[in-house]
């Protein structure tokens, strides 16, 4: 009976990890936001407060700027409450905690995602569990009022995040759907608005209406109306919406109905008819008698018939004039929709801050002629997920083993030239057992390509006593032990910012043609849709687009293999085969290695020496201080690898946990880490008589008692992997 007991120890051991870390035992690691305090650890000296305390956010020489002329670059978190016990809007006794919280993190701005969404029943079974709860009331038969509580709430955690020095980024339509008193054709075959939002007159009414609403209102713990509120800092029109996308995907079609609820997104028959009826009335005020003429002749209909659009399977055999035309028509409907609503807010309300029109968020639909539009604006905006949920394919697999295929290169495709660029979502959404090698890896490259803002999707605050103390949800970074602690080195990395900028940037440029026929390339060519692109330039080099309509780039630098070395010398990213992909951060105020830091025996950082039992590991060190790590007496170290929940279940393929979020198969409490197990030597630590690592558990609080480096020859040797934990701070004396 003992063996057996030891038998199935073992079998579960195994199947709880990877075969080359059986021998590390998983280990309890809870975050504890409502146990923290203020700590040595913190990183909120990067917030300036109260957020608008001199003026608003503007553009200048391509970048946001603060009002004395200072770069604003945003480290930010999207606010939603899709898991339960998490909310959208805190309430006002914990408000001020969860500002705090965010602000120790290096958290300088957050989205307000959802807003446009009714309130929930408290009471009602599984409250917070399947959507998050918006302003509006959730009893009215219209989408026009608001819920006085929600909003009140709003305003005053509003006014917590300002005191804290951080922003407030508003969304306008994200999820919203219309009710029966909005007198919105359609409005109960409709699930998500989308697409159609930019031609159906009442919805456009209405989205104005939603705008005037939310933007004049009053807050009364900051005493402003939100279009004059400085803390206020972006508004985003609608969320991952565009009429090209819809085209690109097969969307247009009018196979929406009561009776056939197709599985994708679709326009209704009513808004296939007005978007018809729009591109019959554009062509004849837009062509001559003769170019129409043309168009019917190529279409195959007759003199005075409708010219019909195309669908998606029929664009390569498209002639191309008929093809262009109807692109153009597309991007006549997308311009009119941004332009218009810019000038409702800016010109009609008066709102101070910027706007944002969308973002590019299909990699594997060409990104040219939505960027074309949204760059119009005050910005350009992305977004990416590293292996969605939504794959349920080939997933859970390192990043830093795809180079080519990472987040960074997807992502580098978007920024213009002369444009700030911010990437509003983002994530490894869980599980993901490399989830580490994430805030590392996109602060490090999105401060190299000179970004201006960097949002992760998602963080939940909870409410009351009815939340699990675990990862419930795919998105969720708020308990999560190895991102939540990362964000305060990914704020230095990236906010400070530690990385230096590209020296050079390759600038590309597209003709009309190219940007309209980008639409027929392959998806082959993603993620840039632009053939004879080498995707390892975004890792050498800055890289972004210079214009439309112009003269097309003609050829680029010839393709590398790795490693890949950024043009400043502090970024190298190592893609072997045999010994796995591993990126390295060198800058005076934080080093990294990220990856398979065991197989790549022999790679070091000025300051770190490695010697780590995990087969996947990161390893963090950054200064505390304005000083260099050399001269800097305290820093703070992570050490991450994977995590789980206790009893979370792999499916057969280790892709997912269970059949989906919040399912058996994603386990309970506590939450699990893989401790980094091993030795660090750290060098060079200039005048150093006593090095202490102190262990911090999940509120920043000392494990224990510190402990004492060792003097070796090369440096100071430290222990990792006891006391249980994903990050540290260590004190020097000189």
């Amino acid at each position: 009976m003992r063996l057996s007991s030891v038998l199935s120890l073992l079998l579960a051991v195994c199947f709880a990890a990877p075969a080359c870390a059986q021998e590390i035992q998983m280990q309890p690691f809870v975050v504890d936001h409502f146990s923290r305090v203020d700590s040595p650890a913190d990183v909120s000296f990067l917030l300036d407060a109260p957020a608008g305390r001199d003026g608003h956010i503007t553009v200048k020489g391509g970048h946001f700027v603060k009002p004395n002329g200072e770069r604003f670059r945003i480290w930010g978190v999207n606010l939603t409450g899709w898991t339960r016990g998490s909310t959208l809007l805190p309430p006002k006794k914990e408000a001020s905690m969860w500002a705090a919280e965010m602000a120790r993190f290096g958290i300088n701005c957050v989205r307000f995602h959802f807003l446009d969404l009714p309130t929930r029943d408290p009471a009602a079974a599984g409250f917070g569990r399947g959507r998050p709860a918006g302003l509006l009331d959730r009893n009215s038969n219209t989408t026009q009022v608001f819920d006085a509580n929600a909003l009140d709430r709003l305003d005053f955690f509003v006014s917590e995040l300002k005191k804290h020095g951080i922003y407030t980024n508003l969304n306008l339509n994200v999820g919203l759907t219309y009710r029966e008193g909005d007198g919105v054709p359609d409005w109960d075959v409709i699930r998500i608005t989308k697409g159609m939002t930019y031609v159906g007159e009442r919805m456009l009414e209405l989205q104005r209406d939603y705008a005037r609403r939310l933007l004049t209102h009053y807050n009364p713990y900051t005493k402003s109306e939100y279009r004059h509120e400085p803390a206020v800092a972006f508004v985003e029109i609608v969320n991952e919406n565009s009429v090209f996308e819809f085209w690109s995907r097969n969307w247009l079609n009018g196979e929406l109905t009561k009776e056939n609820r197709v599985p994708q997104l679709d326009f209704t028959p009513y808004y296939k008819r007005v978007l018809d009826d729009k591109y019959q009335k554009w062509l004849a005020e837009n062509k001559t008698p003769q170019e129409l003429a043309e168009l019917r002749r190529l279409a195959g209909v007759g003199a005075g018939e409708a010219i019909p659009r195309t669908r998606r399977g029929d664009f390569r055999d498209t002639p191309d004039e008929l093809f262009y035309t109807e692109a153009e028509f597309y991007t006549f409907i997308e311009r009119g929709f941004f332009l218009g609503m810019k000038s409702f807010l800016k010109d009609e309300l008066g709102v101070k801050s910027l706007i944002i029109a969308t973002a590019d968020h299909t990699y594997w639909i060409p990104p040219q002629p939505l960027i074309r539009t949204t760059s119009l604006l005050d910005g350009v905006d992305g977004h990416v997920y590293w292996e969605h949920p939504s794959i349920w394919g080939r997933r859970n697999t390192p990043m830093v083993n795809e180079p080519l295929g990472s987040t960074i290169v997807k992502l580098s495709r978007s920024p213009m030239a002369g444009k700030p660029y911010t990437v509003s979502e983002t994530n490894h959404p869980n599980p993901n057992e490399y989830a580490a090698e994430m805030i590392p890896i996109l602060a490090a490259y999105g401060a190299f390509h000179d970004w201006d803002g960097i949002y992760f999707y998602t963080f939940e605050p909870k409410v009351g006593d009815r939340w699990e103390r675990y990862v419930t949800d795919n998105f969720d970074i708020t308990l999560d032990p190895v991102k939540m602690i990362q964000m305060s080195v990914g704020a230095l990395l990236f906010s400070r910012p530690d990385v230096a900028p590209a020296e050079k940037t390759v600038l590309r440029t597209y003709s009309t043609r190219q940007v309209y026929e980008s639409n027929r390339l392959s998806e082959a060519e993603r993620p840039y849709f632009t053939p004879g692109f080498p995707l390892s330039i975004p890792l050498r080099h800055g890289s972004r687009i210079e214009a439309f309509d112009s003269e097309p780039t003609a050829t680029f630098s010839d393709e590398l293999n790795p490693p890949y070395i950024s043009d400043t010398g502090e970024l190298i990213w190592r893609d072997s085969d045999e010994n796995g992909g591993l990126v390295t951060i060198e800058t005076p105020r934080t080093q990294a290695l990220v990856g398979f830091i065991r197989d790549n025996q022999g790679v070091a950082v000025r300051h770190i020496k490695p010697e780590i039992k995990n087969d996947f590991a990161v390893v963090t060190l950054s200064s505390l201080t304005p000083e260099p790590l050399w001269k800097c007496s305290n820093l703070l170290l992570t050490a991450c690898s994977r995590w789980q929940n206790t009893g979370s279940q792999w499916n057969d393929r280790r892709t997912m946990w269970g059949r989906g979020p919040r399912s058996e198969g994603w386990g309970t409490d506590p939450t699990l880490i893989e401790p980094v197990n091993g030795w660090l030597i750290l060098r060079d630590l200039d005048g150093a008589v006593r090095v202490e690592l102190i262990p911090l558990d999940g509120a920043a609080k000392p494990i224990g008692s510190p402990i004492q480096a060792k003097m070796v020859e090369e440096g100071w040797e430290i222990p990792l992997g006891e006391p249980a934990t994903t990050w540290y701070r260590i004190a020097i004396t000189r």
